[in-house]
């Protein structure tokens, strides 16, 4: 018997941030991918659908997906949701202290992941991977059949490795182990840039330029190695 799955896509801030809101529809235990913006009222759009969070997934330390400041302002996210919620965060073992400095949440409040770990939200399981380029310890997590990839893999590209911390090469390999992922995974990303919030990874791996190549010469010459 298939186990109800509740996963939501919410477009937040003005950055085509996407947050996401997974767990289980029997239990109504969730947990909140990425928080950010405006944390109060997601908080409130939550907790009026009689759903529970238990907790916070972080994809990567950068400020519009976790707070902190960015281009001169001042962005909500873990820190003000921890006034608010005392919910653990999970965040990848090697994200930690970026998430740290960024937010201002001390890094021994974190929970730190790696790849195969997992966390139960009633009866449905997540599992972590970490797939790091665009930071050190980016990660996607995993439920059920769908993705979400924050700033690994978008529908039409894939997070900038031009950044502090990125690392092209390591980003490649991320993508490649992404792909081995099956057709009919739903790619829930970390923005909307156009075309479409999410996709089968079959049609991205057909259409997404990035995620086409298949050998680390190929990709260097596309990044301009």
């Amino acid at each position: 018997m298939n186990q109800p799955l509740f996963i939501e896509q919410i477009s937040i801030g003005p950055m085509q941030n996407l947050t996401y809101v997974v767990g289980s529809g029997t239990t109504r235990e969730v947990a909140l991918v990425d928080p950010a913006w405006d944390v109060a009222g997601l908080l409130r759009h939550v907790e009026e659908q009689d759903l529970t969070p238990k907790a916070v997934l972080v994809t990567h330390y950068h400020p519009d997906h976790v707070g902190g400041s960015m281009m001169g302002q001042r962005i909500e996210g873990l820190a003000e949701l921890q006034e608010l919620r005392d919910l653990p965060v999970y965040v990848h073992k090697a994200e930690a202290y970026g998430v740290a400095r960024v937010t201002g949440v001390p890094e021994s409040d974190l929970i730190k992941v790696e790849t195969g770990s997992r966390l139960s939200l009633g009866e449905i399981e997540l599992e972590f991977l970490h797939t790091p380029g665009h930071t050190p310890g980016s990660q996607c997590f995993r439920i059920k059949n769908q993705l979400v990839s924050g700033d690994t893999l978008f529908i039409q590209g894939c997070g900038r490795v031009d950044l502090p911390g990125a690392n092209p090469d390591d980003m490649f390999h991320s993508l490649r182990r992404l792909a081995e992922l099956p057709d009919d995974t739903i790619l829930l990303p970390g923005h909307d840039y156009g075309g479409s919030s999410h996709a089968s990874l079959g049609d991205v791996k057909r259409e997404n330029v990035y995620l086409r190549m298949t050998s680390l010469e190929s990709w260097r010459q596309l990044m301009g190695r």
